[in-house]
């Protein structure tokens, strides 16, 4: 066993990639997750290019440290399938409508009834509690409700998305974190919970805690030329890598010393004196400016010239990285279906529960077989000891 969560069992009612990159995280921390699929399987087989029919690039590592299951979750003996999973099962992740998980007998009243202490974490766009909570919610969706388009638009002047499924990814960490918060209190009290992440409040939280600002106040303060909402420093189109004499770079004199030291090196005369940087407060207010400045001394030297220079006095910088480059440093593994693939990096590490690559990713309904055998046992061994406790038996 390997992994912080070795021994705890998850339920993955989930699709896409917000609720399958939570269950990806508890996978990987240890935790045997048994992902039910039906109607040929989860989207993210099929979200982009990949080696097999069923295993595309976002798979072969969203799916990682799962066993697979195809049930038909519309016919009494595909729930009953999962009922039976649920009783030796310690979390439930589910992303399902709350309209659909009810009709289904999959909600938290129902699954509770089967396994007391379940942690049953539950996440739709909405807050259950609202006049919303039956409306169906994406990524884009939840971008443009949650002040996303906003700060694009107040940035390049043209109302957007971030370029990447950023509500998904955000709110299936929630979920991951929310999940071991919960077993730590079943920990100390043996007591389940019902775990709501509503991914319009998880995503305003998210988007709040800087660009709140301030407007979070009452009454709200305003910075001069700025509405009271939102980051001034961070909503300028100055804030980018800059081009330097044979690509880019971006550094960030976050400090006033930092400025100073680049100014005084580039040859600024007023770089000991400069007021919009004479204390942390004034970087802030005059980031637009400095950002131009920093842009201009940038093109008069190479890029591993400014890297060994900021790397001296201590200056943040790095060199701009392409979505490849991320990729060329990734390991290599062996799949057993599919071959050769490029194998994404645990989000933590663990020193003495070390995160690991236990299972590559199954093919649909790969483990139906060893799932069912095992919750036909589960169910014996309940008849011949009816006082005895399931509990999660993940390997």
């Amino acid at each position: 066993m390997t992994g912080p969560l070795a021994g705890i069992r998850v339920l993955d009612l989930s699709r896409v990639v917000m609720g399958p990159l939570a269950t990806q995280v508890l996978g990987d921390q240890g935790a045997d997750v048994i992902m039910v699929e039906a109607d040929g399987g989860d989207t993210n087989r099929v979200m982009g290019p990949g080696p097999h029919p069923q295993l595309s690039g976002v798979a072969l590592n969203m799916l990682r440290n799962k066993r697979s299951v195809d049930v038909d979750l519309t016919t009494p003996e595909g729930v009953a399938i999962v009922h039976g999973i649920v009783r030796t099962c310690d979390v439930v992740v589910a992303t399902m409508r709350p309209q659909a998980l009810a009709r289904l007998g999959l909600d938290y009243p129902a699954l509770r009834a089967i396994r007391p202490d379940l942690v049953y974490c539950q996440a739709q766009g909405y807050p259950l509690a609202g006049s919303r909570a039956h409306e169906p919610a994406y990524d884009d969706i939840i971008q443009a409700a949650t002040g996303v388009s906003d700060i694009i638009a107040r940035v390049y002047g043209t109302a957007g998305l971030f370029p990447s499924i950023f509500a998904d990814k955000v709110c299936g960490l929630v979920m991951a974190q929310a999940v071991t918060a919960a077993l730590l209190h079943r920990e100390r009290t043996g007591e389940g919970q019902h775990v709501e992440v509503a991914m319009v409040q998880a995503m305003s939280a998210f988007m709040l805690a800087e660009h709140g600002s301030g407007a979070i106040p009452e009454p709200p303060v305003t910075a001069p030329g700025h509405p009271a909402a939102g980051y001034p420093r961070i909503l300028t189109p100055e804030r980018r890598p800059h081009p330097t004499r044979d690509g880019l770079v971006h550094m960030f004199p976050y400090r006033p010393v930092h400025y100073a030291t680049l100014f005084a090196a580039a040859g600024r005369p007023d770089a000991a004196d400069d007021p919009r940087y004479v204390d942390q407060r004034a970087t802030i207010a005059n980031a637009e400016s400095l950002y131009r400045d920093v842009r201009a001394v940038c093109a008069t030297r190479t890029t591993q010239e400014w890297l060994d220079f900021c790397h001296g006095v201590g200056i943040p910088a790095t060199r701009v990285a392409s979505l490849q480059d991320l990729v060329d440093e990734l390991p290599l593994a062996e799949h057993p279906v599919t071959g050769r693939y490029r194998v994404i990096p645990a989000m933590a590490n663990f020193s003495a529960t070390p995160a690991a690559v236990r299972r590559p990713a199954p093919l649909i309904g790969e483990h139906t077989a060893e799932v069912t055998a095992e919750i036909a046992a589960a169910a014996a061994h309940l008849v011949t000891d009816p006082d005895a406790q399931l509990e999660g038996t993940g390997p």
